[in-house]
């Protein structure tokens, strides 16, 4: 990759997270947001923290499972701090935490780059399939909610053309890519053969029931995680299930647009809650608050685990 495409990667996700704080903060008072964050009951918020900090712990459990088969057998200790240290890194540059993991795990437990990475992917995959899943259960929950809201968006007539030309248009693509050797359509291949690859790779593990039951788990966790620290605002204490489902959806891919979701996140849940009637004040506390209490755990637990990894596998090799 060149150096100018290297460097915009790492820029533009900065730039735009930086643009978003500024909007957000925009259009909120600054002593309004804190007087949010004054009167929040943080009992709420301890135990979305602690939740979370929960699902990590589990996330670092299942990789134990990935490893076994590689005949490693690494500590746990090591695997949760390459999870929190992962988390950090990808702050600074976006999706480096996955290559940090998997070398803090090459480093500590000799598991060769190439093999970790390759189960650090695989779970991804698993965790996409989750994803995919909680946004079936969310269209399924408000069908009629969505049909309606772009109903009104959108004349019917043009909605269902709309509709019937992308569906075309995807199977068009569909066998363009089936057919055709060019570079895009053997990266799409490449990419569905892996993803593929990967999820069926789970039910080839010895243990892959202990796996998928992590999996359900932790997704589990995250949603609770998410619902519980609604309780925190007063303003948010008759959400309904699917306001926080759509909420989760949209601050999960949130996430992925910037360094941590930074400015994205707040934003994309308001986007999703003023959908079900929430006011954006409330809202936008919410998801301010939401955002910088996991992100300080992130940076407190990531910052620890880069400092102690070396510490502990010192006493480890001289036992």
């Amino acid at each position: 990759m060149s150096k100018p495409k290297s460097i915009l990667k790492v820029v533009l996700p900065l730039l735009l997270g930086v643009g978003l704080v500024w909007y957000s903060l925009s259009k909120i008072s600054i002593p309004i947001l804190v007087q949010y964050f004054k009167d929040a009951d943080y009992s709420w918020i301890i135990l979305g923290v602690s939740l979370g900090i929960l699902s990590h712990a589990s996330r670092a459990y299942r990789w134990l499972y990935m490893a076994e088969p590689l005949g490693f057998k690494p500590k746990f200790a090591n695997s949760f701090m390459a999870v929190y240290a992962a988390y950090l890194i990808n702050f600074t540059i976006p999706r480096a935490g996955e290559i940090a993991r998997a070398s803090i795990l090459t480093n500590y437990e000799g598991i060769p780059f190439d093999k970790g990475f390759g189960t650090i992917v695989a779970e991804r995959i698993a965790d996409t399939i989750m994803l995919l899943f909680i946004i079936a259960i969310a269209f399924f929950l408000e069908f009629e909610f969505i049909y309606n809201f772009f109903a009104e968006k959108f004349n019917p007539t043009s909605l269902l053309l709309g509709g019937s030309i992308l569906l075309l248009g995807a199977l068009f693509l569909f066998i363009f890519i089936k057919k055709s050797n060019s570079k895009f359509a053997l990266k799409v291949k490449g990419f569905i053969s892996g993803l593929l690859e990967g999820a069926l790779s789970i039910f080839k593990m010895k243990k892959k029931w202990a796996f998928i039951g992590h999996t359900l788990f932790i997704w589990c966790l995250y949603v609770l995680m998410f619902y519980v620290t609604t309780f925190a605002l007063p303003e948010l204490e008759h959400i309904s299930i699917a306001a926080v489902l759509i909420g989760f959806i949209l601050a999960s891919f949130s996430i992925a647009a910037t360094n941590g979701g930074i400015g994205s996140f707040p934003e994309a849940i308001v986007i999703a809650l003023t959908l079900f009637g929430m006011s954006e004040d409330p809202s936008r506390a919410f998801g301010w608050i939401m955002w910088s209490t996991q992100t300080l755990v992130i940076i407190v637990i990531g910052g620890l685990s880069l400092l102690y990894l070396p510490v502990y596998n010192r006493k480890k090799t001289t036992v």
